[in-house]
């Protein structure tokens, strides 16, 4: 076991509680939603000069509640108030219609050891959720996609529209926290793929927030967030549990 692991062992070792974030942390869609956003942006916008790129749509708004995204991301266009909220409100409409058909059998799947991971979670006592910037209808239909069923796999489910603030506000997870009964937030880990998940975690004053490198950001903009460890990927943390 390395270093950086076993300074969070016995830290884990308290954890009741996982939140994980979908789409770039437990699902691999290769930032096929950032994509879908970067283009429904360009589509909405008019001047060539004002176009964005992906890397901007994964540094501003990866992990956040897509039309909260886009709104964001055009706050950094120096557009005027009023046209950032008629662009964003366009645009994402424009990502609603391409997202239904964007998710597919061959567009997504889940990481490898995933399953296996969640499985070895549970056996050892801690229950598993998956928590997302996604809208209910999104997120169920990635897990229909992946054979995914709230009571199988995972223990829940909670999305965006569930609460009335998303990331980085810790709503979802107090959410999830009452779901179960768990009233200390230290016995929770928090882990994405992105600093919004770790502001999240840190803003519930979660036992364990970590960042993970198989999704939407790199370890440097991670580190800017003061996890408590970034792994390559979910499925690293197998080894915790197997000591």
């Amino acid at each position: 076991m390395s270093t950086d692991m076993m300074s969070i062992k016995d830290k884990f070792d308290n954890i009741k509680l996982c939140v994980f974030d979908m789409a770039g942390t437990t699902v691999d869609e290769d930032n096929l939603v950032y994509k879908t956003v970067c283009t429904a942006i360009n589509q909405t916008l008019t001047t060539d000069d004002k176009k964005v790129d992906l890397a901007t749509c994964l540094a501003i708004g990866a992990g956040k509640e897509k039309q909260q995204a886009i709104h964001d991301i055009l706050s950094e266009l120096n557009l005027a108030p009023a046209d950032v909220e008629r662009l964003t409100a366009a645009a994402f409409k424009t990502f609603k219609t391409q997202m239904a058909t964007a998710y597919s059998a061959q567009t997504l799947s889940a990481f490898d050891g995933i399953q296996a991971l969640f499985d070895a979670l549970k056996a050892s006592g801690k229950k598993v959720v998956l928590n997302t910037g996604y809208d209910s209808h999104t997120a169920n239909n990635i897990l229909a996609i992946l054979g995914w069923s709230v009571g199988r796999e995972i223990d829940a489910l909670i999305t965006a529209d569930d609460v009335r603030h998303g990331r980085p506000a810790p709503d979802m997870i107090t959410l999830a926290m009452a779901k179960f009964g768990i009233k200390d937030p230290t016995q929770v880990l928090k882990a994405g793929d992105s600093g919004i998940d770790i502001e999240e975690g840190k803003n519930a004053n979660c036992g364990l927030c970590i960042g993970v490198l198989s999704g939407a950001q790199t370890k440097a903009q991670l580190e800017r967030h003061a996890p408590d460890l970034v792994l390559q990927k979910l499925t690293d943390l197998a080894e915790l549990i197997e000591q």
